[in-house]
């Protein structure tokens, strides 16, 4: 009987030690990273007997897509499933034999002491103000004591309670930062007591099938949210003879839990995330009902403004210094049929502070033709443009550009290489030294009414000065106004040469000037409309 009950003893000791977890730390050896989201490859190993183990793997981000995950193992092992979790809580979740973790637990045992020992003070005072209460109401009903006692017993009575009361508030002052002290080493106990690197919340859970005992590799692979990149570029130009240099760069973000250490960074531009489903059109019926608006397109910039008159000019840090003339040998572009990926050979470290990190691409000289454009009914400001044709080679994705023109910051720009035009342009910034002015010629321009209709006449003049040493070519426009009902006329009285756009009403000079040369343009349209309407927007 007794050989049997050792027998069910040694057995439930083996399936004990089989249902202990085994814990690792996956380590980040790869990133790809996305516009809004990454893949990251993690490795480590643990030592696996035989059979069933569940594997505890530390140190995964804390917000991650478990349909993404996938584990990487030998042969001899099946993963029987998976599963991520923030809240694994076990037993066996921490290493009792660390220094670091010991000296935290007596800490706890320490100030758990100091607790007891003030709850325990904290009791005894206050029995002895219920003592004391029980004492002053007995005393109050002996008419026995002269007023002398009754008067110095009052007094210790006040005294004595106030002085308890006072020390019962100091304790539970004591036992508060006590219990604050507590906590905060309770909470160490879920951290690593190295400081090397930042460790997350985030664990997966193995449920693992080994048929050979010993160490086994394990890779893992997953889609995490708290990621992305941006791409943005400097802009440098000595002067309007000599090409663009431009540097590739990429603001990368990650805010996953765990800190990138020496990994091998991707950056791509596709998106994992999106919806693959292709579109099916359906059949379109129109039926009667209010006529829908588009609010957008009326608060939209007309074509005329483009996308060259945003130019801000704020104060500017650089980012670091210029990247060596040899960075695009470490980066290796891979254009796929769906995104275009930057494979860097450079191992970099990306800390997870959700701060942007930046990372020099490519480094290129593209040839440019300058013009300047204008258009001074919005601004009066003459505009640098870089004309680029063939861009598509260059792999250019939607960022902004900081502007370096003749070694001086001049602002930024934003450049959209998912145009339609052949030619991409890049604004290089605001000439001070082109002058513009738009004004309206006031005897030329005035109000008739006649028997049903207003008459309204509008003349303008725009003034070009080139202060310059050199001449250059402008790509001046302005407009004239479009009408949207039969009743309002309208009429080009002088374009002075312009070229005209019967549908948009834009007007479009080519101008050149000399140096410290000056030019006027004329521009005048009327328009009649009925004399008992109001037009909001003339």
């Amino acid at each position: 009987m007794q050989k049997i009950v050792s027998i069910l003893l040694v057995l439930m000791s083996a399936i004990t030690v089989a249902q202990k977890p085994i814990f690792t730390q996956a380590r980040v050896k790869e990133a790809t990273v996305y516009f809004n989201s990454a893949e990251i490859v993690q490795s480590t190993s643990a030592m696996l007997p035989n059979g069933t183990s569940e594997v505890v793997v530390k140190n995964v981000a804390n917000n991650l897509n478990e349909n993404s995950v996938q584990i990487g193992a030998p042969s001899t092992v099946t993963v029987l499933s998976v599963q991520f979790t923030n809240d694994y809580i076990s037993e066996y979740d921490i290493d009792e034999n660390s220094p670091a973790i010991k000296k935290v637990r007596d800490s706890i045992n320490l100030v758990q002491k100091e607790i007891n020992k003030v709850i325990n003070t904290k009791i005894s005072e206050q029995k002895t103000i219920e003592l004391l209460d029980k004492n002053q109401q007995v005393f109050g009903q002996n008419s026995g004591l002269s007023v002398i006692e009754l008067t110095k017993m009052v007094e210790y009575y006040k005294t004595k309670r106030t002085e308890i009361s006072n020390s019962i508030n100091a304790l539970e002052e004591r036992e508060k930062k006590l219990r604050e002290t507590l906590t905060r080493l309770n909470t160490k106990l879920e951290v690593d007591s190295s400081k090397e690197e930042k460790m997350s919340t985030g664990k997966l859970v193995l449920q693992l099938m080994n048929n050979s005992a010993g160490n086994v590799p394990l890779d893992i692979s997953y889609i995490t949210q708290n990621a992305g990149w941006s791409p943005f570029y400097d802009l440098r130009a000595e002067n309007v003879k000599e090409p663009i240099t431009m540097m590739y760069k990429a603001q990368v973000v990650q805010n996953t839990g765990i800190d990138w250490k020496k990994v091998k960074l991707t950056l791509s531009s596709g998106n994992p995330n999106q919806n693959n489903q292709a579109p099916i059109l359906s059949p379109w019926f129109l039926n009667y009902g209010a006529p829908s608006y588009n609010y957008r397109q009326k608060g939209m910039m007309n074509q005329l403004q483009g996308s060259v008159a945003g130019v801000q000019v704020k104060e500017y840090k650089m980012l670091g210094e210029a990247a060596p003339a040899s960075i695009s040998g470490y980066v290796d572009i891979v254009e796929n049929q769906l995104n275009i990926s930057f494979d860097i050979d450079i191992p970099y470290d990306i800390l997870s502070n959700g701060k942007a990190h930046s990372v020099a691409l490519k480094d290129i000289k593209i040839p440019a033709s300058y013009k300047y454009y204008s258009v001074p009914k919005i601004e009066k400001e003459a505009f640098l443009l870089a004309e680029i044709k063939d861009y598509g080679k260059y792999n250019l994705l939607p960022g902004e550009a900081n502007i370096i023109f003749e070694g001086m910051y001049v602002g930024k720009t934003h450049i959209n290489p998912s145009q339609t035009s052949d030619t991409l342009n890049l604004s290089m910034g605001r000439d001070k030294k082109v002058s513009i002015k738009r004004e309206k010629v006031v005897d030329k321009s005035g109000t008739k009414f006649l028997s049903s209709k207003k008459e309204q006449t509008f003349t303008y003049d725009i003034t070009l000065r080139n202060n310059k040493k050199e001449a250059i070519y402008m790509l001046l426009k302005d407009q004239y106004p479009l009408s949207s009902d039969k009743e309002i006329e309208i009429e080009l009285l002088g374009k002075d040469g312009a070229k005209v756009n019967n549908e948009t009403g834009i007007l479009t000079w080519d101008v050149n000037l000399k140096p410290n040369e000056t030019k006027k343009i004329r521009i005048s349209y009327i328009v009649k409309y009925p004399k008992d309407k109001i037009i909001g927007n003339l």
